[in-house]
């Protein structure tokens, strides 16, 4: 059974036998590259490697392994015949002069290292055993690169572990050292990359927000929420709760990611054909419509009518947390659908919010919020690929929708919708402009009175940098992390503190009830009915990758309603205590249904998959020849 190599990890350790090898074996630090002799990158860190080993001495073991540029035929030859040396004094002889001789490889430098080595010239031409060895021995650094997830020359693993820091001599050392600030950022990105990372700063976010409510610091926590702070300007002022900016305002970070990824996904991403976005549509539109109505019969008319939109939307990090943990026995294409249907009704769940939950509209407000949307447009489609307009008028959109009575969080959705997500059409000429301008400010390295690329180089390659990189990625980039790890845990603390009281329970069992019933009994049954509904009627098709059982665990999944049904319930009562009542079926429900969502998933047979296969067979579309990408042609492009 082959093992899976986790992301970022070197395949297999050091070996001082079959390994080119500089330093002690029981050196503290091993350094490892996967290198080429024609990549000038190499060449270029190979006197970082000198220097960090000069400064580490024996506490650092360097292991050179080969990863031959594939669109360089001199970058293969160059390699076997390095390892055409007999001893390790000239293996390391060969490899400093490949790496140094010129500014980039010749075949001169192949002829002179084959001189020293006492090979003929067109060694490569031979079948001789030494050949067969050292071409087996390049292959299997190969093999070892593709195993351990190389995708560019250089690569280096610090202690098995990638590293993807700067290369200069300073930053290697604090990384092979394990410096305070590089040991923080390590354990940060660790954490970050790791799938139930969200949720489980939302749960830790959420007990500390309970455990505080029920503690002695109860009256100094909520005073700290009801606060107000804001700006002014002479007599006009504007202030709000720390509670209201982060309901109003942080949220708007969220709305905002949410629409981007949407947005993303149905241009350029899984959901770009109709088909493929049919079905985790019509899934959401079943999983908001059938918890509303389930809500509505249970609870008559009155103040607790006003709460049926807290069932309607799925709490994202919770559910793909929990799915993430179930590992690979959960299809990506289940993950996928899950992660639309979260997404789509989540967008759902704010318009209601906006349309439903507001205050008094002012129509005033209101057109000049329209105002900003027509420039948002007018940006988008004159292909402003700056990020600064947007932000700026994105600002303005929230203070005029704010003022005009609708719930401001609506702002990042609009925004959302304007940021263009698609890449420039010329990314050829862009690549290649990049790459003239770091060949040219190459050549002039080692000058006198000469320390770096300069300025105006600079600033041309951060202007290419910004045409490359759509404005929707790079505010995805930035504000994607601070809305699951920064905005999400804050909200949770502001807002999920409830006070564990018996008496709450009293006189609010139906509206309880209607909310648990609502999202762990209405939020599966909408998305399994609509889903099933749009496959038969030949508007969607269903991934044969994933049986409906596990469709199904994915919907019960989605009755995690968390965040925005904690968000509406705020909205929809203003009575504390049917708040807090609200808070505690939310809670149960969101548990219930994380039970069921994982029980159900957890449990599902392989033997469905085996007597789905004919389906699977019939429906599955292959990727045309063309669009087919090899990695191997990706190694430093």
């Amino acid at each position: 059974m082959q093992l899976m190599i986790p992301p970022g990890r070197l395949d297999r350790p050091v070996d001082h036998e079959t390994d080119h090898v500089l330093g002690p074996s029981d050196a503290e630090i091993t350094l490892v590259e996967y290198g080429s002799y024609a990549c000038p990158h190499c060449r270029a860190a190979n006197e970082r490697i000198a220097q960090a080993r000069d400064q580490l001495g024996d506490r650092v073991c360097y292991a050179f392994r080969h990863r031959p540029l594939t669109d360089n035929s001199l970058s293969l030859q160059a390699a076997e015949l390095a390892e055409l040396a007999q001893t390790p004094e000239a293996f390391w002889s060969a490899h400093i002069k490949l790496m140094t001789r010129s500014v980039q490889l010749t075949e001169d430098d192949l002829v002179a290292v084959a001189a020293d080595l006492g090979v003929n010239a067109n060694f490569a031409l031979g079948d001789s055993d030494a050949v067969q060895r050292a071409r087996a021995r390049v292959e299997a650094d190969v093999a070892s690169s593709r195993a351990s997830g190389v995708r560019f020359t250089p690569t280096f693993y610090i202690n098995r572990r990638r590293y993807d820091g700067p290369w200069d001599e300073s930053s290697l050392v604090d990384a092979m050292l394990g410096t305070l600030g590089h040991r923080v950022r390590t354990a940060a990105l660790d954490f970050a990359s790791w799938g139930p990372s969200a949720g489980i700063l939302l749960v830790l976010a959420t007990v500390a927000a309970i455990l505080l409510t029920n503690s002695p610091a109860a009256p100094a926590f909520e005073a700290l929420w009801r606060r107000e702070f804001g700006v002014s300007l002479g007599d006009a002022a504007f202030q709000m709760s720390i509670l209201h900016w982060v309901n109003d305002g942080l949220l708007t970070v969220f709305f905002l990611v949410v629409g981007l990824e949407v947005k993303r996904e149905m241009t350029v991403g899984h959901l770009a054909s109709r088909r493929s976005a049919a079905l985790p549509i019509a899934a959401a539109l079943g999983g908001m419509v059938v918890p509303a109505l389930l809500y509505a019969l249970v609870i008559p008319a009155g103040p607790w009518s006003r709460g049926w939109g807290i069932p309607m939307a799925t709490d994202t990090a919770f559910a793909i947390a929990l799915i993430a943990l179930m590992g690979a026995r959960i299809p990506v294409e289940l993950r996928i659908f899950l992660t639309a249907a979260a997404i789509v009704d989540d967008i759902g769940a704010i318009v209601v919010v906006a349309v439903f939950y507001s205050g008094d509209v002012r129509p005033g407000y209101l057109a000049a919020a329209a105002a900003v949307v027509v420039a948002l447009a007018l940006l988008s489609r004159s292909r402003v690929y700056l990020l600064s307009p947007y932000i700026l008028l994105g600002v303005a959109l929230w203070a005029f929708i704010y003022a005009g009575g609708l719930h401001a969080t609506l702002a990042g959705v609009v925004l959302a919708l304007f940021v263009p997500t698609r890449p420039p059409a010329n990314l050829a000429a862009l690549m290649t402009q990049a790459s003239t301008i770091i060949a040219s400010e190459a050549r002039h390295e080692g000058e006198v009175l000469r320390h770096g690329p300069s300025t105006p180089a600079l600033h041309a390659l951060e202007a290419i940098y910004d045409r490359v990189e759509s404005p929707a990625d790079r505010l995805l980039r930035h504000a994607g992390a601070r809305s699951s790890y920064a905005v999400l845990p804050i909200f949770a603390l502001g807002n999920a503190g409830v006070a564990i009281n018996p008496g709450i329970i009293v006189g609010h069992g139906w509206l309880m009830t209607a909310i648990v019933a609502s999202l762990a009994i209405g939020k599966p049954l909408g998305v399994f009915l609509a889903a099933g509904a749009a496959v038969r009627a030949g508007i969607a098709f269903k991934p044969a990758e994933y049986t409906w059982r596990q469709l199904a665990g994915a919907g019960a999944l989605a009755g995690i309603g968390f965040t925005m049904s904690l968000f509406i319930a705020g909205q929809a009562f203003p009575s504390a205590p049917d708040f807090s009542a609200a808070k505690i079926a939310v809670f149960a429900a969101s548990i219930l249904s994380a039970v069921l969502g994982t029980a159900l998933l957890w449990g599902a047979s392989r033997q469905e998959l085996i007597e789905e296969a004919p389906q699977r067979a019939s429906t599955q579309v292959s990727c045309p020849p063309a669009f087919r990408r090899d990695p191997e042609q990706e190694v430093f492009r």
